[in-house]
């Protein structure tokens, strides 16, 4: 067995072992309904956070951590609009959608219109 079928195996093994307890998570959470909904949410919680590490140790999961950690930088390095242009920004689109509406309005009054005239 090669080095790289080992690792994919290993991953594989570890998607199922994921996804038994996100599975565990949910049958339990019904099969447990008597319990208190804290405890129940605790246990959830507890056990997506558990099968999300495993997850993370596979070749999809530290490619996505290291996307989330590179997002993450880039968002610091977004230039923001201040306020005034926010605000600036928001009548011109609201104006927009306000004389839409009316020129929409509008015309399906006058189709409306029309089609009264020629049905009758």
């Amino acid at each position: 067995m090669t080095k790289e079928s080992a690792s994919k195996l290993f991953d594989r093994l570890k998607w199922v072992i994921a996804l038994t307890i996100f599975s565990m998570a949910v049958v339990g959470n019904s099969y447990f309904s008597e319990i208190a909904f804290l405890y129940r949410v605790l246990g959830v919680v507890f056990l997506f956070g558990l099968g999300l590490s495993f997850l993370a140790f596979t070749e999809f999961g530290s490619n996505s951590i290291k996307l989330m950690r590179e997002s993450r930088t880039e968002i610091r390095r977004v230039v923001w609009p201040t306020r005034n242009e926010t605000t600036q920004t928001f009548a011109i689109v609201f104006g927009a959608i306000v004389v839409l509406c009316l020129f929409f309005w509008g015309l399906e009054s006058f189709l409306s219109w029309i089609f009264k005239f020629i049905l009758g």
